[in-house]
C-alpha cells in the first residue's frame, strides 16, 4: 500500500469501540484487524489511563500490527509495536494544592495516576469506583495526596454530582485556565490537562511523525472529550449514542456501539464497498 493510500483509524473506547457492556464484538473486532491486515494503521484514543486501555489494545493485537494508544485525552502517545513514548506532556505541580483545597471545600473527588494505580486524595464515590471498575485499576488512598505526589501526573480527574460539574469547570477554569485544559469527558467526570492537549493536537503529533496526512484520518467518538479530534480530522464520525453537539460537530453519523457502527465506518470510508 502506499504512504498516501494509509487511513488512520482512530477510535475513542467507551461508547464508541465498546458496546453497552464494555466489550468489543466479534463483528467489529475483526473489522479493525483486516484493516491493519492491509496496512492501515488503527489507533485508541480515550481518557483512560494507559493500563486501562492494554486489554483493548491486546485483545486488537495492536502490538502485533504496529498500532497506538493515545491516552489521558493525549497527554500520552505510546506506539504499541515499539513501546516507544511518541509523545507526552504533564501537568506542573504547582497547581496541586489548589485543587486539593477545591476538591475538599466542594466535596469532589480528586484523584490521579501512577503506574497501574489510581491514587485517590479526596473521599471515594461512585464515580471513582466507576473509573477503578471501568480501568481494572485499583484505588490507593493517599494519606496526605500532596506529599505523596513526587511524580509527574498526566492528568487529574475530579468527579462531582452531574447538576454540579458545569459550574465547578467554569469555576476551575477562572482559577487555572491559563496553565492547565479544564472540561468534562463524562457529565460527573471533570478533565484537568496540561495546557494545549487534547485528542486533536497529539493526534496531529503523532500523524506528523508517521507522515500521513490529516485528511486520511478518521476518528470516531461519542464524548464531549472526542470533538476536538472529530473537528480535526479528514473524516469525523459521530456515534448514533453520541451526545448531540458531537453529532452536530462530525461529518457523518454512524450507527451505535451496540449496532457495531465502527464496522460501517469502515466498510464506507476504509474499503469503500458500502
Amino acid at each position: 500500500m502506499k504512504p498516501e493510500e494509509t487511513k488512520v483509524l482512530v477510535l475513542d473506547i467507551d461508547g464508541t469501540l465498546t458496546n453497552s457492556e464494555k466489550k468489543i464484538t466479534e463483528n467489529t473486532k475483526n473489522s479493525i484487524i483486516h484493516i491493519m491486515e492491509e496496512g492501515h494503521i488503527v489507533m485508541l484514543a480515550s481518557g483512560r489511563p494507559t493500563p486501562g486501555m492494554r486489554r483493548y489494545a491486546k485483545e486488537l493485537e495492536l502490538e502485533k500490527y504496529g498500532g497506538y494508544l493515545l491516552s489521558f485525552n493525549g497527554g500520552k502517545i505510546i506506539n504499541c509495536k515499539s513501546g516507544e513514548i511518541v509523545f507526552q506532556k504533564t501537568i506542573p505541580p504547582v497547581i496541586l494544592p489548589g485543587l486539593y483545597k477545591f476538591a475538599i471545600e466542594n466535596d469532589c473527588g480528586l484523584m490521579t495516576y501512577l503506574t497501574d494505580t489510581i491514587i485517590l486524595g479526596t473521599r471515594s464515590d461512585e464515580y471513582v469506583e466507576l473509573e477503578s471498575r471501568i480501568n481494572g485499576m485499583p484505588i490507593k488512598k493517599a494519606a496526605n495526596l500532596l506529599s505523596f505526589v513526587d511524580f509527574e501526573m498526566n492528568k487529574c480527574l475530579m468527579t462531582a454530582p452531574i447538576e454540579k460539574a458545569p459550574g465547578f469547570v467554569d469555576r476551575l477554569n477562572e482559577v487555572y485556565g491559563n496553565i492547565v485544559s479544564v472540561y468534562r469527558s463524562e457529565p460527573f467526570f471533570i478533565e484537568i490537562m496540561p495546557k494545549g492537549i487534547d485528542k486533536a493536537s497529539s493526534l496531529e503529533k503523532m500523524l506528523s511523525a508517521v507522515g500521513i496526512k490529516r485528511e486520511n484520518a478518521i476518528c470516531c467518538g461519542d464524548g464531549f472529550n472526542d470533538m476536538t479530534m472529530i473537528k480535526y480530522a479528514g473524516v469525523g464520525v459521530a456515534m448514533a449514542n453520541a451526545q448531540e453537539k458531537v453529532k452536530q460537530a462530525a461529518d457523518y453519523v454512524t450507527a451505535s456501539n451496540d449496532e457495531d457502527g465502527i464496522v460501517e465506518v469502515i466498510h464506507k470510508f476504509i474499503l469503500n464497498n458500502f
